[in-house]
């Protein structure tokens, strides 16, 4: 009995311990700023491979290349999505009015929309591994890679950049990694990701908090088959992309309940699977990127829609990290400004690059 006892004991503290160190791991981040322009953690190189010449792929890695679109001529901007893995299919009508004198890049980063998909699925049961294995191939470091990789493909010495929510997030790591290579920021409402955790409720939270009594219930099942990391590595792309295309029919409803509505960013089936978790991988649970901001000269304006879900006190966050920023308010719009109200964002924006032309 002694024996059985003492048996128990070991299991049991090697379930402990188990569960300590995965919960260890799952908190510290796999991604730091500088480690993109070190070359750190990357699975191909920064310099990007002859391009095929095709009209609408940009080829970042021999078996990567990603899908794009633009409109208008003159100095080239590239637009970086949010989501993550939720593609824009159509052009803004924010900026329909700039397209004159610039020329706006759009593109599916790697892992979703039309862009190359380079995990199906993981033969291997080790949790550790398949991390790095996902952030290396599709977290942060790879999307940030890209960004530099199409600033060389556009033979750009310096770009402006803009981007929208989990896109915004993006830039703004882009552009501590490479100051240098920045001519100006735009942060169209700026995922709420510079400090984790942060002083305020997630957008999980704040949608919930939004919904119906109905809906209640069933967001709260989503929310566990969402977060089930334990089980993350026994799913396929179809099942995870599956899984995120639940989420927008409970952001709908919560924008709903602030008369507000959610324009078309992607189509059918185009939304990520695993480079949406291969960003939770990199972030960690723990980390403050905002000292890694100071590293920006280059000019950065934040953008915040009055009625977004997203706080003007969380876009501020962003706009005090950077040394040279300002944020510009627009009145009766939420988190897609850009076609909300396309008027007021289109002269924000038009008048922020006329000042740092």
């Amino acid at each position: 009995m002694k024996t059985v006892l003492v048996s128990l004991a070991a299991v049991l503290l090697a379930v402990v311990v188990g569960i300590v160190l995965f919960l260890r791991v799952m908190a510290r981040p796999l991604y730091e700023p500088g480690m993109v322009a070190r070359g750190e953690g990357l699975r191909g190189s920064l310099t990007p491979p002859s391009q095929s010449g095709a009209q609408t792929w940009w080829e970042v890695e021999s078996d990567i290349r990603l899908y794009h679109f633009s409109e208008g001529q003159g100095e080239n901007v590239l637009i970086v999505h949010g989501g993550p893995g939720y593609p824009i299919r159509a052009t803004w009508a924010g900026l329909k009015p700039l397209a004159a004198n610039y020329k706006f890049n759009y593109y599916d980063q790697r892992g979703c929309g039309k862009s190359t998909r380079p995990i199906d699925r993981f033969s291997s049961p080790n949790f550790y591994s398949n991390m790095k294995t996902l952030d290396r191939t599709l977290g942060l470091g790879a999307q940030i890679a890209d960004i530099e990789r199409i600033r060389q493909i556009l033979g750009e010495e310096k770009l402006v950049l803009i981007g929208h929510s989990f896109g915004g997030f993006l830039v703004s790591l882009y552009a501590a990694e490479f100051p240098q290579r920045v001519r100006a920021l735009i942060l169209v409402a700026p995922a709420t990701l510079l400090v984790m955790p942060s002083e305020e409720s997630d957008l999980f939270e704040q949608v919930g908090d939004l919904l119906p009594a109905a809906m209640k219930n069933d967001y709260a099942d989503f929310r566990k088959r969402y977060f089930d990391f334990g089980h993350l590595y026994t799913k396929s792309e179809a099942d995870l992309a599956a899984l995120n295309r639940e989420f927008p029919k409970y952001y709908v409803a919560a924008l709903r309940a602030r008369n507000l509505t959610l324009p078309a960013v992607s189509e059918g089936n185009e939304n990520g699977g695993w480079m949406v978790y291969a960003m939770y991988m990199s972030m960690g649970k723990r980390h403050d990127y905002r000292p890694a901001m100071s590293r920006v000269t280059a000019p950065v304006l934040v953008v915040h829609g009055a009625l977004d879900l997203q706080t003007e006190k969380a876009d501020r966050l962003y706009g005090s990290s950077f040394p040279n920023s300002s944020l510009a308010l627009v009145q009766g719009a939420g988190h897609f400004m850009y076609d909300e109200q396309p008027e007021a964002f289109s002269q924000i924006v038009e008048r922020f690059l006329n000042a740092h032309r």
